[in-house]
């Protein structure tokens, strides 16, 4: 399948999720900006900024904000529109969440890694075994992760005991997109656990026709992903303005 197959329904779920009439993305060097306070593509009252491509998409949660946005970005490359150095530079932000990345995978492109020796087994969202990774991770990557924001199965593997070492699944999305979602214990990492949970997740969401999705914005996610064989296509920036 064609990448370019991925990247129309990436936008499509990205233009949904920006929850304002028409909402479209704009080609360089005219991002396309608009009002919508109800918009997934940041935080409440931020403005959201979303790249598939050369294309691009923004959401603000106020005219007043949409003008300031439009009069310092426009003209912008695309990859300069989620680089925060330079959104910091031209509008008034107070606070930043990203850059993330955004990456998808065709159906053909899995890439199974080698045999860990240690079984996958499966899990229901909310497990107690879950909650006690999530704590034994720390609260700020359990909630980079996203695990609690799982609805598929949840495939993990253990230690041989009752102790869960990594597990990953997908939260149903709009558009029919599986939005990954993966934790590994601290002291079970670099050890291949991670892409074998992550590898099955994936595999679960193609078999269910949706589009698997990774966002990221830490080296070691990126590098997991890639080497699962999702391909970048995009990023993810959010500023509240002063």
């Amino acid at each position: 399948m064609s990448i370019d197959a991925p990247a129309g329904r990436a936008r499509a779920l990205w233009q949904e999720l920006a929850a304002a009439p028409d909402a479209a993305f704009g080609t360089p060097p005219r991002p396309r900006v608009f009002v919508s306070p109800d918009s997934s593509l940041a935080p409440p009252s931020w403005v959201g900024v979303v790249t598939i491509g050369d294309t691009a998409l923004i959401t603000a949660p106020t005219d007043r904000a949409a003008a300031a946005v439009r009069t310092a970005l426009d003209g912008l490359p695309t990859t300069r529109l989620t680089d925060p150095g330079t959104v910091t530079a031209l509008l008034p932000v107070s606070d930043t969440l990203g850059p993330a990345t955004l990456a998808y995978l065709t159906p053909d492109a899995l890439r199974p890694p080698e045999p860990t020796g240690t079984p996958t087994e499966c899990l229901t969202p909310g497990d107690a075994a879950l909650r006690a990774l999530s704590e034994e991770a720390g609260e700020e990557d359990a909630g980079e992760s996203g695990l609690e924001e799982i609805t598929s199965p949840v495939f993990v593997v253990r230690d041989g005991g009752t102790r869960v070492l990594a597990a990953a699944g997908y939260a149903h999305w709009p558009r029919d997109t599986a939005h990954l979602c993966v934790l590994t214990a601290p002291d079970a990492r670099g050890r291949g656990l991670a892409r074998q949970a992550a590898s099955e997740a994936t595999a679960h969401a193609l078999a269910a026709g949706l589009l698997p999705q990774w966002r990221a914005r830490p080296a070691a996610s990126r590098r997991l992903a890639a080497a699962l064989g999702y391909r970048e296509l995009g990023a993810q920036l959010s500023v509240r303005l002063v």
